[in-house]
């Protein structure tokens, strides 16, 4: 059990975040303005059993708890029981981002004296410290860093970038593991994941990618997981002995591999956001979702969208401004190759 006193000043925190991997990574920009607040506070997340590997690289976390909680239906016995596990650790703060009534239910039922969040549902009683205005605020770390601020402070221009930071001997022990410190440099990272319609590149698209920068003498990993495995077989088939498949089942092989490779290649994906926080050089193909939204806070070394200037492929108007409209696969191998060439060139 943890010793905290119930002053708000020492007692841990507790943050309910979205289970989406890019919202999880950008939900460190939360836990870097809540040390920036109260810098003795211990900070834990919630995280589901996918998620789990990235609280181990956030600095400033102390740990993730494990709770895999179906979204259809609500066993009461284990929200329960995850109320006994939360109640143990003696948090005076909960930041529950998402929501719904079933987001706030363990956090009430362990007895979390402040519990913070924005109003949705039917949860009056289940969050104590309401919020207003979510609707307003565009992008989803606005929505999720304001719950750290003071009530009704403003969001600042700039949130503290998230951060992924892997140990050195850590890669170095995986690569051994996986037989991979002898790959030939430089290596890119290619992520052909993605969830939403119109938002993954053709795998065709990355196989002729892969093929083009293992002719130019380019070492290829692919990664992602059980799902993209079709499509990383089609991808090396493609490219060659210069290429891998690294996918699986588990995040944290993801998370090391680009930690080691001097680019990467994604969709809009969480793998791109766990790459930008890495500050792996990421060359992000976006489609039908605006970068300048939903991208990561981080820099890239290129984002690479539609072009605008020719008929949209859904309404035929030219300078289609609904980004919904767009296609990832209207951009072509050439742009995306010609970007890691760049990028590459870049670190020499």
């Amino acid at each position: 059990m943890n010793n905290s006193s119930s002053h708000p000043e020492a007692s841990p925190i507790l943050i309910v975040p979205y289970m989406w991997i890019g919202d999880f990574v950008r939900c460190h920009s939360v836990v870097k303005v809540l040390k920036s607040r109260w810098p003795a506070r211990p900070v834990d997340l919630i995280t589901s059993s996918l998620c789990a590997p990235l609280p181990d690289y956030m600095p400033g976390v102390r740990q993730g708890i494990v709770s895999d909680l179906p979204r259809g239906r609500l066993p009461i016995g284990r929200y329960t029981a995850l109320g006994r596990r939360l109640r143990a650790e003696r948090y005076g703060t909960a930041l529950i981002m998402l929501r719904t009534w079933k987001s706030a239910l363990a956090p009430f039922l362990a007895g979390i004296p402040e519990r913070t969040g924005f109003f949705g549902e039917v949860r009056l009683g289940l969050v104590n410290d309401l919020r207003w205005g979510e609707r307003r605020l565009k992008r989803m770390i606005d929505c999720m860093g304001t719950l750290a601020l003071p009530k009704g402070a403003k969001p600042p221009p700039e949130w503290p970038l998230p951060e992924i930071v892997v140990p050195v001997d850590e890669i170095t022990q995986w690569l051994e593991r996986r037989a991979l410190a002898a790959s030939p440099r430089p290596l890119v990272a290619l992520a052909p994941g993605a969830v939403g319609a119109g938002k993954r590149w053709a795998s065709r698209s990355y196989a002729e990618l892969a093929r083009r920068l293992t002719a130019a003498g380019i070492s290829v990993w692919v990664l992602g997981g059980p799902n993209e495995a079709p499509f990383a077989c089609e991808i090396v088939a493609a490219a060659g002995d210069r290429a891998r498949d690294l996918t699986g089942n588990d995040l944290r092989d993801a998370v090391i591999a680009l930690a080691a490779v001097d680019a990467a290649v994604s969709n809009d994906s969480g793998l791109m956001h766990v790459a930008a926080a890495i500050g792996v050089p990421t060359v992000a193909l976006f489609g039908p979702t605006d970068a300048r939204l939903w991208g990561p806070l981080n820099p890239l070394a290129a984002a690479i969208e539609p072009p605008s200037d020719r008929p949209c492929p859904r309404c035929a108007r030219r300078n289609c401004e609904d980004v919904r409209h767009r296609d990832v696969d209207e951009i072509t191998v050439d742009q995306v190759f010609d970007a890691v060439s760049k990028t590459l060139a870049s670190r020499k």
